[in-house]
């Protein structure tokens, strides 16, 4: 049986919630996601920008639910239900409320995340590592908004060693009160790069609106930065001004806290030596992308001040492998023999991240005939920089060894006019005829990376691309150990 997450007493309280109905003693989880709902669960129907949860509720019942949280508003319209009720003001804002209870009871050494580029990889390493010292939670996928960080941050269990929550934003004032709700000890700030430009002038307002994690440290807590970055001084000032007395940095330059001292790829991934406050520190990596190792300094130096074993974490970390989207890899059978291997990061994408991607793509070797081929399309939210952003890629693909370059959106074609009689390459407006043209060119030994914003739709060009290669009769191909995510 599942151990119980809130006992019922509890939960009413802390959401101020009214019962209707026999209501069992406990729940064992939280879901927003009838998909996904597993029996014992407490079903919250949240009104999204698509979909009101209130017209799942019949579906969350088969699936187990052991009550519904419903707004009092919405109550009238809902006739009857096969499940216990608990009635709120706001269903998002009777979350927000149990977060704070389950912030308030947590023991945790609780860490933040930001960034604009991985956020997400940091994360899934960190419950990774830290796994080998304590019990974990995180925040699932990327559960990282005014929604997902409250539902994370309600299922944190009572009895957790460690809780890590990613925290995102695409327009200023975003993360400080989600930080607020989470109250950090360590928040990591991974990188600033130019994602979202759409929303702001300059490099420096994506800093500031970053920086706006340093405001919700717990008292005595860290803030912990890239050294490596150009923004890294004005991060440090404004997490001084936020109160922040404590700054660790990670990166390769001298005088860091955490420190990169080598880091040789190999087949098998890549080996990372540094300097943890002093403590010398060996990991062995499936991940190669040189920018995995930044995220793996923050990683061991967030260990080391949440007071885990440094040694045993970069120990777990040999086992870590990204996840779909963010660098997963797949070893492919081609019909007429021979395989090819397809590097999927293609949850999201700005140019930083696309830029990690193509020097992953740098350190592959094709097969014997096979070729680096590039699978890319639009980066979004760039504003008025997105013509010039796209057009930049084209020294980065060439550095990176691309042998053919097939491109998608509308954005790509300031790409692909550069790319003219220096690189073999193809722009489509549609994925569906990018998709026909790679499966026909596509030959052993073959290397494939695919990128772009999740928008652009190429998840799914990633599923066709295996479900093509798929013997008969199986689901999917067997997958090698995966490769770094650029995510953004």
């Amino acid at each position: 049986m599942s151990t119980p997450l809130w006992d019922m007493p509890a939960l009413i309280a802390a959401m101020d919630a009214r019962p209707v109905g026999d209501l069992p003693q406990s729940i064992t989880g939280i879901s927003i996601d009838t998909r996904t709902l597993e029996p014992g669960e407490a079903f919250f129907a949240i009104k999204g920008e698509q979909f009101d949860g209130h017209n799942f509720l019949m579906a969350a019942t088969k699936a187990g639910a052991a009550l519904h949280v419903v707004s009092e508003q919405k109550l009238p319209a809902l006739g009857s239900v096969l499940a216990p009720l608990l009635v709120v003001d706001d269903v998002l804002k009777a979350l927000t409320r149990l977060a704070e209870a389950a912030r308030a009871r947590s023991q945790a050494t609780i860490i933040a995340v930001t960034g604009s580029v991985g956020k997400t990889t940091t994360k899934e390493a960190l419950r990774h590592g830290l796994s080998a010292c304590g019990s974990v939670h995180a925040s699932a996928a990327s559960f990282n908004n005014h929604w997902g960080v409250p539902l994370s941050l309600a299922r944190l269990p009572a009895d957790a060693r460690f809780a890590v929550f990613e925290i995102g934003m695409n327009h200023p004032g975003e993360i400080r009160p989600l930080v607020k709700l989470v109250r950090p000890d360590l928040a990591i700030v991974t990188l600033i790069a130019p994602a979202h430009l759409g929303h702001f002038r300059d490099l420096d307002e994506i800093a500031d609106a970053k920086a706006e994690i340093f405001e919700g440290l717990v008292e005595g807590g860290t803030a912990i930065l890239n050294g490596d970055d150009a923004q890294c001084g004005r991060l440090a000032t404004m997490a001084r001004a936020a109160g922040v007395s404590r700054i660790a940095t990670f990166g390769e330059a001298a005088g860091t806290d955490f420190r990169l001292t080598g880091f040789a790829p190999s087949p098998e991934g890549a080996t990372v030596t540094a300097t943890i406050a002093g403590e010398e520190v060996r990991v062995e990596l499936a991940p190669s992308g040189r920018h995995m190792a930044q995220n793996v300094l923050a990683v061991l130096g967030a260990a080391k001040l949440a007071g885990a074993d440094v040694q045993a974490v970069a120990s777990a970390l040999g086992s870590w492998r990204a996840v779909k989207g963010r660098g997963a890899r797949h070893r492919l059978p081609l019909k007429e023999g021979g395989t090819i291997t397809l590097i999927d990061d293609s949850y999201n994408a700005n140019p930083a991240s696309m830029r990690a991607a193509l020097d992953v793509l740098k350190t592959e070797t094709p097969g014997e005939g096979g070729r680096r081929i590039a699978v890319i399309g639009d980066m979004l939210e760039l504003g008025t920089h997105a013509a010039s952003l796209h057009a930049d890629l084209a020294g980065a693909i060439e550095a990176a060894g691309v042998d053919r370059v097939y491109m998608a959106g509308d954005e790509m074609k300031a790409l692909d006019d550069v790319l003219e009689n220096r690189v073999p390459r193809e722009w489509h407006d549609d994925v569906d005829e990018l998709l026909a043209s790679l499966l026909g060119a596509s030959r052993a030994g073959d290397v494939i990376m695919v990128k772009a914003s999740k928008s652009i739709g190429f998840g799914p060009l990633v599923e066709r691309i295996i479900a093509h290669h798929a013997p008969a009769g199986d689901a999917a191909s067997p997958s090698s150990p995966t490769t770094s995510g650029a995510d953004a």
